[in-house]
Formats: structure tokens, C-alpha cells, sequence
């Protein structure tokens, strides 16, 4: 950009600061960006380092910032970039805080404070605090159990993957995807196994997985559920694909599930326990005592939500609460039932000593083994345990739970389906395709852990779950890796690996690059 005279005038002190504010954008590793690009189009990632940069470039000192978990949605060399962005505002005489889980910001952190020793009620004590030695050198420290001893993969043996030959079953090919930033890119990954979408950051994962595959698999499973739709695709008649020029192989999913963060319910009277299901077999359990059958009540007398069991005072909410004109409402505990929902007669009926108020407070750690001999209602319980949930409650209000809880709960409801099926003999369980964006945010490393226990029995199951992840202990375990790249924005939307972990590190991609130490463990 060269000007003269008077133009050049105007411009002297602009174009410098334009092109400073330029850099810091290039600095957080987005300078594949356009000037004109919309805000919802970005990823999370993307929106994430552009409102650092703006921090990077108001050379502002002595601010103490609050990062909640900045490497969410990252790759992990664009974690490298972020951290040393972090630094270089540290370095200007600014404090940062930040709330984290990923290993490589605890290393690089001056200062760590540890909370647990779990989470819930048994969470919200100081641990450890220090540098990565102390925290490392506290026994009840779960941080420091990971941060000395991390995991070794893989934890199960690796499925095989056939070799993909043309027309091959098993294998569900997206011909010519060529939405967003995608280069009219094939892909084709094996059904039946644990496959991750990886790639840097805008390298067009999500808009592989979710709005091409996810979209059109979806759109001809929905059609191929009845005689007619099934007929129809045969004859070639199906919706138009979205994004891409086919989809082959989709003849065997008989159902398509994502499995998201967003919150599993809006009301405060959805809880955990009616949200998987198990709440109406406690309520039959309760009516069946010989006490509810003498005073005549029906398993809808034991409903906190309707009829005349719940508490007159709060309606069953346990909470009433009081409208402030000019503040935010505030929640009080209802001084008639003292939050336990029902009214006293409902309180009176007890099985093995506890009313049904005492079993939507318990946790469900004590409510597996209480409910240890009730296989129908233990078997959903032992999942949320197994899945890290055993702190809440079964009456948590579900507007209450984290995006990763809610999500872990909705993957505890499938795990549960996989068993009813056992029980209709003569019928096999619906193939499901399982996709699911980043479920490890907001994870602990040994939440990340039980995580990928729960994957691996979704694909046990007889299921195909697709991950799109930027943490490497999920890409470690999987069978079967799509690595999208090699940059982000234009520069990316290409496939640069399709192969099994090992082969992807022999590849030297990005992602081969991070993942190699993680599986020389």
C-alpha cells in the first residue's frame, strides 16, 4: 500500500496500528483468516484467540484476567501459539488466572492451585498448590496421579480395519464434500469402530462430521424407516445430499445420534433420574410397598410433578421462589416440606427405610447400592458412576448440570439401551452412528479416562461412534483416525491421513507430530 501527499497524511498513524492489529491475529495462529468473515461462522476455537488478540493489542498492565478454559476447541499446536500469547500478556505486568484442564497449561503455569479431592459434595477443598512437583508430590491430588503416571494406550486392544477395497461393506464413504472450506474431499471411514476427525483448528472437522456426514446420513436413515423410503432409495429416489456429491454405504445404520453439550433440560423439574428413565420404575417400586397398597396409592401419587403426592406449598419444586421487582428472583427452600417436594402422608411410605423424598437426595454412589438388587434401576446407576457422574444427586435440577455432564448423562441414556435389547432375544439392537463434537471439554484427565470406557462399550455394543477431538488421549485410543488439514481456513480442508494412530504419527501431520509422545508412553 504505497500513498502520497495528503493521503499519505492521513494515513500515518492508521495504517501502523492497523497493521499492528493484524499481527496479534497472526500471533494466535489465525492469519488464514479473511477480513469479511461472519462471526458465526467461526469455530470455537477461532472466536476464542480473536477476543485474546484483542486483549494482545490494548497494551493494557496490571489487569487481572479470568481465562476459563482458553484451549477448548484447540489443536495442540495451536495450544503452543495460545500459551505463548498468554505469556507474552504475563510479561507486559498483567496477572492471568486460568481455569484449565489441559496438561501442557498446567506445565507451563507458574503457579498451581489444586481443588477436589473429587467433585460434588466431595469436591471444593484445596488439594495441592505449587509448581507441577508439589502438585505431582500430593497423594489424594488427582491432577497429580495424571500429571506422574498419564495413560497408557492403548487401554483396550485395537480393533482391526480392514483394508478398504471399492463396494466393500462396513465402510460408509462421503463422495466430494465440498462445503465451507472443504476441497471436494472423499472420505471414507470403517463402521463398527472408534474413528476421530482430527486436524488443527478450521480445518473443516466439524463441517465434515456434523453438517455433511451427520446431515445426509441422517436425512436417508429418517427415510429408509418405513417399507416405502426403503423402496424408494432402492429405486434411487432420496433426499438431495447436502454439502457433497454422494454418500455410500448407509444401508446398515439403522439410527443416527449426536451427541451434544447442549443442556438436557430447560426446567428445573427435570432431573437426571427422569431424564434416563429410571424415576418411573422407583415410582412403581414405592407403590408396590405394602404400605402404599393399605393407603391405596398409585405410582403417580409418587410424582413430584402432578396430582396430590407433591408438596402443597412449593408444588413439588422443593424451592419457592420469590419474585424481587427490580432484582433477579431469589430461590428459598419451601418451609412446608423442607425441599423433599412431597407432602408428609407421601413421606410416610418407606422402602428399606428411606422415603422417596430421601432417594431424589441421594447420590448416586449411595443409590447403586441401594438399589444394588433392582437390576432395572442399578444398571443405569452403575453407568453414571462409571461414566464419573456418582457425585450428583437423582433430583439435581438438570438447568443446574455442565455442559460436559449433560452431555456424559445423555451418553449414560444410550448405554442403558444397549442392555434392553438384550432382553427382546431373537432381535438384534439398531446400528447406531454416533457423532459427537469435542466431549472432552470441560473434562478432568481421569474424567477423560472413564470417557473412554463408555466410547469403547458404545462400539462393544455393536455401534459406530465418530469423534471429532483435539485431545490426544481420545485420538490415542481410537481405531481409526481422518486427519483434515494441513492448515486451518483455505489453507486446510484437504485429508492429509487416513490410517490407524501409529501410522498417522509415521505420517509426521500436526497431529502425528503431538500424538507421538502420548503413544510412546
Amino acid at each position: 500500500l504505497a500513498l502520497t501527499g495528503r493521503a499519505a497524511e492521513i494515513a500515518r498513524d492508521l495504517v501502523p496500528e492497523i497493521k499492528s492489529r493484524l499481527e496479534f491475529l497472526e500471533e494466535v495462529g489465525l492469519g488464514y483468516l479473511t477480513l469479511d468473515r461472519g462471526a458465526p461462522t467461526l469455530s470455537g476455537g477461532e472466536a476464542q484467540r480473536i477476543r485474546l488478540a484483542a486483549q494482545l493489542g490494548s497494551n493494557l498492565q496490571g489487569v487481572c484476567y479470568v481465562l476459563d478454559e482458553p484451549t477448548i476447541g484447540l489443536h495442540a499446536r495451536d495450544n503452543r501459539i495460545l500459551l505463548n500469547a498468554l505469556h507474552k500478556l504475563g510479561e507486559k505486568g498483567n496477572t492471568l488466572v486460568v481455569v484449565e484442564h489441559d496438561e501442557d497449561t498446567i506445565r507451563r503455569a507458574d503457579h498451581i492451585i489444586d481443588i477436589g479431592p473429587s467433585a460434588g459434595k466431595r469436591g471444593g477443598r484445596l488439594v495441592a498448590q505449587g509448581c507441577v512437583a508439589d502438585i505431582e508430590a500430593a497423594g489424594d491430588s488427582q491432577t497429580g496421579r495424571y500429571l506422574r503416571d498419564a495413560i497408557r494406550h492403548p487401554l483396550q486392544t485395537r480393533r482391526l480395519v480392514p483394508t478398504p477395497v471399492p463396494d466393500a461393506p462396513d465402510w460408509l464413504t462421503v463422495r466430494g464434500a465440498d462445503l465451507h472450506n472443504l476441497k471436494d474431499v472423499t472420505s471414507t471411514l470403517p463402521l463398527h469402530r472408534l474413528v476421530a476427525i482430527t486436524g488443527v483448528s478450521g480445518s473443516g472437522k466439524s463441517t465434515l462430521a456434523r453438517d455433511v456426514l451427520l446431515a445426509n446420513v441422517h436425512a436417508i436413515v429418517v427415510q429408509r424407516m418405513t417399507k416405502a423410503g426403503r423402496d424408494a432409495d432402492a429405486a434411487g429416489k432420496r433426499p438431495t445430499w447436502t454439502g457433497c456429491a454422494s454418500v455410500e454405504g448407509y444401508e446398515t445404520i439403522d439410527r443416527v445420534l449426536e451427541v451434544d453439550q447442549t443442556p438436557i433440560g430447560k426446567t428445573p423439574r427435570s432431573c437426571p433420574a427422569t431424564y434416563i428413565g429410571f424415576w418411573d420404575t422407583i415410582r412403581k417400586l414405592f407403590a408396590d410397598t405394602l404400605e402404599a397398597k393399605a393407603r391405596g396409592y398409585a405410582p403417580a401419587r409418587f410424582s413430584f410433578n402432578t396430582g396430590e403426592g407433591r408438596c402443597p406449598g412449593c408444588d413439588g419444586a422443593g424451592v419457592r421462589t420469590i419474585e424481587m421487582s427490580f432484582l433477579p428472583d431469589v430461590k428459598v427452600p419451601c418451609e412446608v416440606c423442607h425441599g423433599a417436594r412431597f407432602n408428609p402422608e407421601t413421606l410416610a411410605v418407606t422402602w428399606r427405610g428411606k422415603s422417596i423424598g430421601d432417594v431424589l437426595r441421594m447420590e448416586v454412589d449411595e443409590a447403586v447400592d441401594f438399589f444394588a438388587s433392582m437390576p432395572n434401576i442399578g444398571h443405569p446407576l452403575q453407568l453414571l458412576k462409571d461414566v464419573g457422574l456418582g457425585y450428583l444427586t437423582l433430583g439435581q435440577p438438570s438447568p443446574t448440570l455442565s455442559g460436559g455432564e449433560a452431555q456424559r448423562i445423555k451418553l449414560v441414556t444410550e448405554l442403558s439401551k444397549v442392555r434392553d435389547d438384550v432382553t427382546r432375544r431373537g432381535q438384534k439392537p439398531p446400528h447406531t452412528l454416533y457423532v459427537l463434537d469435542e466431549p472432552t471439554v470441560g473434562l478432568h484427565m481421569a474424567d477423560v479416562e472413564k470417557l473412554i470406557h463408555v466410547l469403547h462399550r458404545l462400539v462393544n455394543g455393536g455401534h459406530s461412534v465418530v469423534v471429532i477431538e483435539h485431545d490426544l488421549d481420545v485420538i490415542a485410543e481410537a481405531d481409526w483416525l481422518i486427519d483434515l488439514g494441513p492448515e486451518g481456513g483455505n489453507a486446510g480442508g484437504r485429508i492429509v491421513a487416513a490410517a490407524p494412530p501409529e501410522d498417522v504419527v509415521a505420517l509426521g501431520t500436526h497431529t502425528g507430530v503431538a500424538l507421538a509422545p502420548v503413544l510412546a508412553r
